[in-house]
């Protein structure tokens, strides 16, 4: 996998290299980062990338040409290595939800590149003749793409195998299964009276199994009931969401 991110700060994507899960993937070699500055494909003394807007208002417009001239670059890049076409994705408030499903589909992909705009955001032109993508982490504005390109890169990068110290700790994730975690406990088995539920002292793993399955299944429709509304229930799942129903907890 590679990643190109065409940002005006390159600079924010050196954490990502350095800590965590992400930053071993790539010491791994499991994928590749590169940040591409659109200042670097200017023509004028000042470097600029952005102009006023046409029609007038308030702010910046990133504009078309260092951006198209810095995504061919990338382009020449993923092709020098193999990859013919590879996804362009506009990270914006206005794009398509992220949700983990779309995740595990991009992580199939061999190549990645993602636009960071900045201030009222780039020309619309742009987006008509390259963004395959629009995608937004969430309603709410933040001042640039950088951040949600971070949260996209991350959530891919653990899908990779090799990435996490186990294979099954991704498949265990919140959304892999369309349901919300179950809760996690660990030492010590006694805290300020507050002790660890007995099923997971047990060693029963059967029962253990099912003791998650219910608690995913009671947290999902406590937390977040839209994502139970079109699940197709195994007879087990319906079964044990009644029985915690009728408990109420």
């Amino acid at each position: 996998m590679i990643f190109s991110v065409i940002t005006i700060f390159p600079e924010m994507f050196d954490v990502l290299r350095r800590y965590g899960i992400v930053g071993r993937a790539q010491n791994n070699n499991l994928f590749q980062l590169d940040a591409i500055n659109p200042r670097d494909y200017t023509t004028d003394n000042y470097h600029r990338i952005d102009d006023k807007s046409f029609g007038g208002g308030p702010g910046m417009v990133m504009m078309i040409e260092p951006l198209e001239k810095a995504l061919e670059n990338a382009k020449l890049s993923h092709a020098k290595q193999g990859i013919n076409h590879s996804k362009v994705i506009y990270l914006s408030p206005q794009g398509q939800k992220i949700t983990q499903s779309l995740v595990n589909q991009l992580a199939l992909e061999q190549g990645l590149i993602m636009i960071c705009g900045r201030y009222e955001g780039v020309d619309e032109r742009f987006i008509e003749r390259n963004v395959d993508l629009e995608l937004s982490v969430g309603d709410f504005v933040v001042s640039g793409g950088e951040l949600p390109a971070q949260l996209l890169i991350d959530a891919i990068a653990r899908q990779m195998p090799g990435a996490l110290n186990t294979s099954e700790s991704a498949l265990n994730d919140s959304f892999m299964d369309g349901l919300l975690d179950y809760p996690h406990y660990t030492q010590p088995r006694d805290y300020n009276g507050n002790s660890v539920p007995e099923v997971l002292l047990s060693g029963n793993h059967s029962l253990i199994k099912k003791w998650r399955l219910q608690q995913s299944l009671w947290r999902t429709y406590q937390r977040r009931p839209d994502l139970l509304e079109n699940r197709e229930f195994t007879k087990e799942e319906s079964r044990l969401l009644q029985e915690i129903l009728e408990k109420g907890k």
